[in-house]
C-alpha cells in the first residue's frame, strides 16, 4: 500500500493524506499469437423483453466468429430495481438463460448502474453468484490486467459519484451500504484509480463505468465525472472510455484529448428518440438511438472497434494504432 496526496484539481473537495488499499487485480491471459478480443453489453437485463433475447442472439453468433475471451458489462445489469437478494429469479431469467449461446461462456466482468443500486447490491457483489454461474464477476471498482500488460481495464464505480441519487432520488430508494460516508467513499476510490493509472504501464488504458462521460443521450454528459474523473483519464492518457447508461450506441471523439468516448448501452429496452445536438458535430462519429452491442479486437499494436445492431448488421467501425516500444 501506499501514501499519496491527491490535489484539489482532481477531487475539489479537500486534500487528504491517506493509505490507500490498492483496488482488486485480476488477470486474463490473451491468445496464443497475443491478440485479444471481447464484447461490451449495458443496460440488458428484463428478462429477454426489449430485444434482449434478440441481442443476445447476435452477440452469440459476433463472438463465436471473434472467438472472444470475455464480456464487458456496463451495468444496469438487472431492472428495474436490482436484485432483491441472491435468490431472485432475475439472476437465472435476465442472465444465465438468457446468454446461453457457447461463445458466451466466458468470463464476464461486470459494474453495477444505478437501477443496480436501487436493488440489493451486496446481492450481486457475492460470490454465491458466482457458484451458480460462474461467468459472472461483479465488483464496484477493480482492474483486469489483460495480455499481460498489452491492455489493463479500470473498472469505476461510477453511481455514487452522481449527486442528484442522494439529493433528489425521485421517490427511489438506493442501497447506500458500503458507501456512507459518501466523500470519504469518493477520496479513497479516486485516488486508487489514479494511483493505478500512474503505475500502470500497460499498451492500452481503457476505463469502463455505467455512467456517459460525454453523450448527446437522453443523460447527456455527466457533471460528477466531468470534474473528478475526466483529468485523470486525460493525465494519464487513457485512450477509451467505456459505457452504458444511455440507450444506445455511441463512439464520440474527442479533438482535445484523444479520448475515445464509447457508448455501449443498447442490451434491451432503446429507441427513446431524444438524441441531442452536439456542439462538434465533427466528433460524433456513431449515435444509434437502437439495441445492439460493440466488439472489440486488440492486439499490442492495433484496435479495431465495431457496433452492431439487434441484426448483427455492422452500424460503425473504427480503429487505431501504436508503435511498440523499443527498449534501448
Amino acid at each position: 500500500m501506499k501514501t499519496i496526496i491527491v490535489s484539489t484539481l482532481i477531487l475539489e473537495l479537500f486534500v487528504v493524506s491517506c493509505v490507500v488499499a490498492e483496488l482488486p487485480h485480476f488477470e486474463h491471459t490473451a491468445k496464443p499469437d497475443g491478440s485479444l478480443s471481447f464484447l461490451v453489453l449495458g443496460d440488458w437485463g428484463r428478462r429477454g423483453l426489449y430485444n434482449q433475447s434478440q441481442v443476445a442472439l447476435q452477440m452469440g453468433i459476433i463472438g463465436e466468429k471473434l472467438d472472444i475471451d470475455f464480456v464487458i458489462s456496463t451495468g444496469d445489469n438487472f431492472y428495474e430495481n436490482g436484485l432483491t437478494g441472491i435468490d431472485d429469479p432475475a439472476f437465472h431469467e435476465s442472465f444465465t438463460d438468457i446468454y446461453t449461446a457457447p461463445s458466451l461462456q466466458k468470463q464476464w466482468y461486470t459494474v453495477l448502474g444505478n437501477h443496480d443500486y436501487r436493488g440489493n447490491v451486496e446481492a450481486q457483489l457475492s460470490p454465491i453468484l458466482r457458484k451458480m454461474d460462474s461467468r459472472w464477476l461483479c465488483l464496484r471498482s477493480f482492474i483486469l490486467n489483460a495480455g499481460p500488460e498489452m491492455a489493463e481495464f479500470f473498472f469505476v464505480d461510477t453511481t455514487p459519484f452522481v449527486s442528484s441519487y442522494f439529493i433528489d432520488p425521485e421517490g427511489h430508494v438506493y442501497d447506500w451500504n458500503g458507501i456512507l460516508p459518501r466523500k470519504n467513499y469518493l477520496n479513497n476510490l479516486l485516488m486508487e484509480v489514479e494511483s493505478a493509472l500512474r503505475e500502470s504501464t500497460a499498451k492500452w488504458k481503457i476505463v469502463v463505468g455505467h455512467h456517459t462521460l460525454k453523450s448527446a443521450g437522453q443523460h447527456g454528459n455527466t457533471h460528477e465525472l466531468a470534474i473528478h474523473l475526466l483529468p485523470l483519464l486525460q493525465a494519464y492518457q487513457v485512450d477509451l472510455y467505456i459505457n452504458g447508461h444511455d440507450h444506445c450506441l455511441q463512439h464520440i471523439s474527442s479533438s482535445k484529448s484523444g479520448i475515445q468516448f464509447m457508448t455501449s448501452g443498447g442490451g434491451s429496452k432503446a429507441w427513446r428518440g431524444d438524441v441531442g445536438a452536439w456542439n462538434n458535430p465533427q466528433e460524433m462519429k456513431l449515435y444509434y438511438d437502437g439495441q445492439g452491442f460493440m466488439s472489440v479486437e486488440m492486439t499490442r499494436t492495433e484496435v479495431d472497434i465495431k457496433f452492431y445492431d439487434v441484426f448483427g448488421n455492422v452500424l460503425h467501425k473504427w480503429s487505431t494504432s501504436k508503435q511498440l516500444s523499443l527498449a534501448i
